[in-house]
């Protein structure tokens, strides 16, 4: 968990060269997951002529936003800047599945677990930033949890801290119901690979898809883990991708209802590992992963098969924490990927050679859930209207 000094100051950085646009602007987006989609959405409903392009589709099972679900929590420590986007971001998710005709998240809480409450600088600050934007949380003793979960083994904790406002996205789901609105609402979708064309006088000149160029006045880059591929030079050591791995464990037959009924998303905050899971995952089992990076990762060459040392992790966390399905089956499993930068905050910011490219990007395993918000924020930096974060740019990196 990042719990860095709070950074969440608006600043302009200069000359933005975006923000005299006209109204009849081209801009290419690349990559259609929680960054690319959600920019690409909010930039045509600014009247722009928006096209977006990915390689394998919104949702694709390459990417760091497919699988099913994703925590939609709102506890970050002393980083408000990320409470503050996620409150906003709940309130779009809200908004706009109401216009998508399908609902994406739901609200059934997140639970977390600590061993010492009371010292927990990551608790305490959370609440307060809780306090300030007006989130509810209980905060329960291991009795009162005991009567609430009775399938959790809570000896070893101090206390748990329920979200009530927060809940899981609907991720693949998510990822296509954008795309799907894009388009309806006068976007352009492409599918293709992407190379960036040359730069020349500090603009990139064009985009190299499969049959053909693509020339646009703007051309923003969020395709997660590929981003290192496409500027090798500007990212080299603002992103590491490391794999992560996710497995579904089967639930007792006579249990099944129960848990995914009672039992909200966890989190655990000791431990290495960091633990996270989903009861209820459109009855596909006991979803278990760990928030820990993982092994350095090449999300286009390496295989997607779990080890058995991640999987005997899981199993021992597992048969701790929820007695009950120490004996059941691994019944799925499967690997993603983490694109990460080493404060953990996000990439938004003008390529260093190239004044008509943005690249958003850097999600750090928690990513998703801010995709609204951060895709608002994206187009309106674009846009002139709104300066960035500073917590986002490349020049934290040089320090």
């Amino acid at each position: 968990m990042n719990t860095k000094p709070d950074s969440d100051q608006p600043v302009t950085t200069g000359n933005n060269p975006t923000s005299q646009l006209d109204g009849n602007a081209t801009i290419a987006v690349i990559g259609a997951g929680a960054f690319g989609g959600w920019t690409s959405l909010w930039l045509r409903r600014k009247g722009f002529k928006v096209i977006n392009i990915d390689q394998w589709g919104p949702g694709n099972a390459w990417s760091s936003s497919g699988g099913e679900t994703r925590l939609h929590r709102f506890v970050y420590g002393a980083e408000s800047i990320y409470t503050k986007l996620a409150v906003r971001a709940h309130q779009l998710w809200l908004e706009n599945e109401k216009k998508f005709g399908k609902q994406l998240f739901f609200p059934n809480g997140v639970l977390w677990f600590t061993k010492d409450v009371n010292n927990s600088d990551f608790i305490k600050t959370s609440l307060r930033h809780f306090q300030e934007v007006g989130l509810s949380f209980d905060k329960l003793s291991p009795d009162e949890a005991r009567k609430r979960y009775p399938f959790l083994h809570v000896d070893d904790l101090s206390a748990l801290i329920l979200e009530k406002t927060a809940g899981y996205l609907m991720a693949r789901e998510a990822c296509q119901s954008v795309t799907k609105a894009f388009v309806s609402e006068g976007g352009t979708y492409l599918q293709s690979p992407v190379k960036p064309g040359s730069i020349k006088n500090n603009q990139l000149d064009n985009l190299l898809l499969k049959d053909s160029k693509l020339k646009a006045d703007v051309y923003v880059f969020a395709c997660g883990p590929w981003i290192g591929d496409i500027f090798p030079e500007v990212m080299k050591g603002k992103i590491t991708i490391t794999r992560q791995e996710v497995f579904y464990f089967g639930l007792p037959p006579h249990l099944s209802t129960d848990f995914e009924n009672c039992q909200p998303p966890w989190l655990d905050l000791d431990g290495e590992d960091v633990f996270y899971g989903f009861p209820k995952n459109q009855h596909r089992g006991f979803k278990i992963a760990a928030h820990r990076r993982g092994k350095v990762f090449d999300p286009s060459n390496d295989d997607r098969v779990v080890s058995t040392e991640a999987l005997e992790r899981a199993r021992d966390y597992l048969a701790f924490r929820f007695p009950s399905l120490k004996k059941m089956p691994l019944i799925e499993s499967r690997v993603c990927q983490y694109t990460n930068t080493p404060d953990d905050h996000f990439i938004f910011d003008l390529h260093p050679g190239a004044d008509n490219v943005w690249i958003l990007g850097g999600g750090s395993g928690h990513g998703f859930k801010h995709g609204p918000a951060l895709g608002e924020l994206a187009a309106a930096v674009i846009a002139g209207e709104k300066p960035v974060l500073e917590a986002c740019l490349f020049k934290r990196f040089q320090a």
